[in-house]
């Protein structure tokens, strides 16, 4: 991927419609204000998201899961969302795995696996 690119298809207006709802319904002016306490990158600050960064967004958003609204310290807090998002994504890229290839990763790594049933 190119620097500055988007890894997926842009956001529809009309996801980016209702995101930009959702963002100012909890608490900010716009994406560029929401850029911390939200975990958003650059890219995203500048109202540029992906169909699948949107998505992710807005279910993030209707969960009650936005920033934790607390501002003191902005790049801990940006980092601290930042990761959380990074485990998310790694959750979701794990739940699509067969669990063959998962057992599989496991023993290479050392593990001992075992069949639940």
């Amino acid at each position: 991927m190119s620097f500055g690119r988007q890894s997926g298809p842009p956001a529809s207006a009309r996801q980016m419609d209702y995101l930009r709802s959702l963002v100012e319904k909890a608490g900010h002016t716009g994406f560029r204000d929401a850029r911390g306490p939200l975990g958003l990158s650059q890219r995203q600050a500048g109202g540029k998201f992906t169909k699948a960064e949107a998505s992710a967004l807005i279910d993030r958003l209707v969960d009650g899961g936005g920033g934790d609204g607390d501002t003191s310290d902005g790049a801990a807090a940006e980092y601290r969302s930042a990761a959380e998002r990074l485990e998310a994504e790694q959750a979701g890229v794990l739940r699509g795995m067969p669990a063959g290839l998962l057992a599989a990763e496991l023993e290479r790594r050392g593990w001992t696996v075992t069949s639940p049933f």
